[in-house]
């Protein structure tokens, strides 16, 4: 059996009178690929900035690689790379010099920062481009150049919050190719958010659907159809247990954002 490197437990965050995430509970084995689906407003990208110790949670507790969001946050962030929905490199620096950057701050032995940042660079195809400003890049080099920056320290958990949101099939594919040759080169975990149910049917081993900050069903792809009855599809699955589409378009300002980060990727 597999080792449980996230293990999530009643975990809650409540933005005054809103409960985001609502007794979260679940837990992660090393080397899974594990997708959280749900509608704009579900609590997905909470959970993922609770887990990445961006945002303290309101009670429950969470453990990634064995270490405590909330009382060793440094050593999970030691042990995790994050890439969030919005757009996080710099446009006005060089591939070579945002990882640079990111070298630094991951605090790497200044006698492996080259070798490193030359290994990211081959592995995610950019390794021709590194010098060019990241301002000329297309949407699927930049996220690409995103994971290698988040992967450079070689965490145990890689969170990704919509890694595809704004790009074309043909990026989306790209992305996940290396996605998936990072997970079986270096048996990375895989966390990852996402609203396009083909990503997740083709690369999950296991899902969560969010409804309303909580888990409405969990399992993997057949099992969750199979649990509608034969002859249903995985959109069957997320249209039962996610709820209505006309309640879950999201505020202004999740909208604003998503929007925001598919023109800049586009």
């Amino acid at each position: 059996m597999s080792d449980t490197v996230l293990e999530i437990k009643a975990l809650t965050r409540r933005f005054g009178a809103i409960t985001a995430v609502d007794a979260l509970t679940l837990s992660v084995n090393a080397g899974e690929v594990f997708g959280l689906l749900g509608s704009n407003g579900a609590g997905k990208t909470t959970t993922i900035k609770m887990l990445a110790t961006l945002l303290p949670p309101s009670s429950g507790e969470a453990r990634v690689g064995g270490f405590s969001i909330t009382t060793q946050a440094v050593s999970v962030r030691q042990a995790i790379g994050y890439v969030p929905q919005a757009v996080s490199v710099d446009g006005s620096l060089t591939g070579y010099e945002n990882l640079l950057i990111f070298a630094k701050l991951y605090d790497l032995p200044r006698s492996e920062r080259q070798a490193r940042i030359r290994e990211a660079l081959e592995f995610m195809g950019l390794t021709a481009d590194s010098g060019r400003l990241v301002g000329e890049y297309s949407g699927g080099m930049v996220r690409r150049l995103e994971i290698a920056q988040s992967t450079l320290h070689r965490p145990r958990v890689l969170f990704l919050d919509e890694p595809t949101v704004g790009l074309d099939p043909i990026a989306r594919d790209a992305v996940w190719k290396h996605l998936v040759d990072l997970r079986a080169n270096y048996g990375t975990t895989l966390f990852f958010t996402t609203h396009y149910l083909e990503e997740a049917e083709s690369h999950c081993d296991r899902m969560a659907i969010m409804h309303l900050g909580k888990v409405a069903a969990l399992g993997t792809c057949k099992e969750l159809e199979a649990s509608l009855g034969s002859g249903h599809t995985l959109n069957d699955v997320f249209v039962h247990y996610a709820g209505s589409a006309l309640d879950s378009g999201g505020n202004f300002r999740t909208v604003s954002a998503e929007r925001a980060t598919a023109q800049r990727l586009g």
